[in-house]
């Protein structure tokens, strides 16, 4: 049966300078980090330079996530949409030249005018992920859209907007499980039973059901036991990436005693 590996995104370590991400990632048994390109640890061509000699030296493997803070990829305003797939591909490309397995991101959201246009955030949605599915294939980067939280107002949230998503797009991209988010909206099981084979990432963390508290593994309401077993299921033997900002170490341990 697969089994899925256990990696680690240095989120929790996002309001610290870039030299302590540079320390934690050398100080966790875990081969595979998830590193946001955002805020204190956007990425540029000296820190990815950086990166990669302690890829190479300690033998990591690297997934980007993103910059979200202020991202709308269906934003209506033309300006900010070219500024928006701008910035996200500079992303790609770092990404590229880290040779990362995967660039994640989210998908677009409604506006005060979506009341006014009807659809048009979805198209633009639709249209940005075109275009960024075009960048990374020259750059030859896999790239994955992930489900968000409630109550912020993502256009792809549940199972019915992605599988309206995937029969809109004709085009073929993975989905990020976020496990947390799902939980706040009672998805998970949804997600794993009915689109395990678009899933080709998973983000796993915990909360008490109404927030994204991103608490450690085994702290919230997660059925973390029912996951596993939906996992298994699903043969699902890709990362599986604490995206926690506490309790770390607790949280190493448990996602590798629930998957010996």
């Amino acid at each position: 049966m697969a089994k899925p590996k256990i990696g680690l995104s240095t989120l929790y370590c996002l309001s610290e300078p870039f030299v302590s991400l540079i320390e934690n990632v050398q100080h966790h048994d875990i081969r595979y980090i998830e590193l946001p390109d955002e805020g204190l640890h956007s990425l540029n061509t000296r820190r990815v330079k950086k990166l990669k000699e302690i890829a190479e030296t300690c033998n990591l493997d690297f997934v980007i996530h993103a910059p979200w803070a202020g991202i709308n990829i269906a934003t209506p305003s033309p300006s900010l949409h070219r500024a928006v797939l701008k910035r996200l591909e500079k992303s790609i490309i770092y990404a590229g030249k880290l040779g990362c397995s995967l660039w994640l991101f989210h998908p677009g959201s409604r506006t005060g005018l979506s009341h006014i246009y009807p659809e048009k955030d979805w198209q633009l949605n639709l249209e940005s992920v075109r275009t960024l599915l075009s960048i990374s294939r020259r750059e030859d980067v896999k790239i994955a859209i992930e489900n968000t939280p409630e109550p912020f107002p993502s256009l792809m949230k549940n199972v019915g907007e992605f599988t309206r998503f995937y029969n809109d797009l004709e085009d073929d991209i993975g989905m990020v499980l976020d496990v947390a988010h799902a939980n706040l909206n009672n998805q998970i099981q949804d997600f794993l039973i009915q689109l395990p084979n678009k899933i080709v990432h998973m983000h796993v963390s915990d909360n008490d059901g109404v927030s994204d508290l991103h608490l450690g593994i085994g702290y919230g309401t997660v059925d973390w036991n029912h996951f596993a077993k939906l996992v298994k299921t699903a043969n699902y033997s890709n990362l599986l990436v604490i995206e926690s900002t506490n309790r770390i170490k607790e949280s190493i341990q448990f996602l590798r005693r629930l998957f010996v």
